[in-house]
């Protein structure tokens, strides 16, 4: 089993920032692809960034240079750094990660979310 524990999250002000943290643990071989999901009220869950076990990023578009992925693979974990946050941005967020138990096996995981809020 795989877990994914978020932490980082919380209420700020807009304009603020914060850096959300997803460990990954249990039965790990080696990790693909992690990412950042969030999922506003009334909105279905959508994809904030991703970054590949080489680096590649990708990032929804709208959010412009604000955000910043970023990732340990020594420690299984993946950051998301958010700078001059929006009201917006508020949404709960979720860790995912495409986790390889062996050579030959692997399965996306998903952490329990965390909440961002930011007051206007």
């Amino acid at each position: 089993q795989v877990q994914l524990v978020e932490s980082g999250g919380g209420l700020v002000q807009a304009g603020g920032s914060l850096r959300l943290s997803c460990a990954a643990s249990g039965s790990i071989f080696s990790i693909n692809t992690m990412g950042w999901y969030r999922q506003a009220p009334g909105k279905q869950r959508e994809l904030v960034a991703a970054i590949t076990r080489g680096g590649s990023t990708k990032y929804e578009d709208s959010l412009a240079g604000r955000f910043t992925i970023s990732r340990d693979n020594a420690k299984n974990t993946v950051y998301l750094q958010m700078n001059s946050l929006k009201p917006e941005d508020t949404a709960v967020y979720y860790c995912n990660a495409h986790v390889m138990s062996s050579s030959w096996y692997g399965r996306d995981y998903w952490g329990q979310g965390i909440q961002v809020t930011v007051s206007s």
